[in-house]
Parts: C-alpha cells; structure tokens; sequence
C-alpha cells in the first residue's frame, strides 16, 4: 500500500511538472503488476492502459463559458461506462451459473458410477432424474433473471449511445 501510494504522489508530482512545461496533453500507462499499480511514461507491459490528461489554463477560459454540454458529455461516457461494466458482471454471472450446474449435474451422474445392485441402480437413477429436472429448473429461472437484467442493461446502454 505505501509503495502504491509513493508511486502514485510521484506519478502526480511528475505529471503536474511536466505538463506545464511540456504540452497541453500528457500521456501515461497505468499497469497493474505483482508489486502492485504502476504508472510510466512509456508502456509497462502487455497490460498497460494508456491514459491522458489534459491540462486547461483556468486564467484563460471564458468566464462567461457555459460548461453545460461538457459536463453532459462527461456524465455520458460515465453512464455508458458503468452500464458496460454492469453488462460484463451480468454475462459473467451467466457463466458462474452454467458453470454450477455443469457440476451439480456432473456430481449426480457420478452416482451412477457408484457400484451397486440393480434395485439400488434403478432408485439412484430415478432421483438422479428428479435431481437433474430441479437443477435445470433453477438454472433456467436464474438465467431468464440475469437475461431480464442485460436486456435492460442493454436497452438503456442503446440510448446512451
């Protein structure tokens, strides 16, 4: 955590210093390693994302400007943002249940395997069945629900776009 923090103070320090002395944009790469965050000048790595910053002289803006639209867009791009990352989540949670219930569906055909005698057999395999017509009935109602979610993540991500 202190390394991160010193690493981000110096990131910020060098960041201001040289923004004002060099250009109106800065560019920057944020990777993620095993130290923990890391930010350079220059890519670190296969999973650096570049990032920009953009420096605004205050004492020459308009005071009159209406920064309206700005903050609009702004608001925008955030809302889509977050209703790509909530769409992510719900595409994962479809996964996370297909997943479970690959299990559980493999967990009740492994007690078949199972050596046992003939009317054994035929009561395992007949709650098996049951078992088997319970799981793909919760797995199908969960689905339908985070399918409902990524519908209406998806509709109000549409109109943001």
């Amino acid at each position: 955590m202190r390394t991160y923090l010193l690493s981000f103070l110096f990131f910020i320090l060098v960041t201001v210093f040289s923004a004002q002395v060099l250009a109106t944009k800065t560019h920057y790469y944020k990777c993620t390693t095993d130290r923990g965050t890391v930010f350079s000048q220059f890519p670190c790595g296969s999973n650096a994302t570049e990032h920009k910053i953009k420096q605004t002289n205050v004492a020459f803006s308009d005071p009159n400007a209406n920064h309206v639209k700005t903050l609009n867009t702004l608001e925008k791009e955030q809302i889509v943002r977050n209703l790509n990352a909530q769409i992510r989540s719900q595409n994962h949670q479809l996964d996370i249940l297909s997943r479970d219930r690959d299990r559980a569906e493999f967990n009740q055909q492994q007690r078949l395997k199972r050596i046992l005698s003939d009317s054994e057999t035929k009561r395992i395999s007949k709650d098996i069945k049951k078992q088997l017509k319970a799981i793909n009935k919760r797995y199908a109602r969960d689905v339908k629900t985070v399918e409902k979610q990524l519908t209406k993540l998806e509709k109000k991500l549409k109109r943001y776009e």
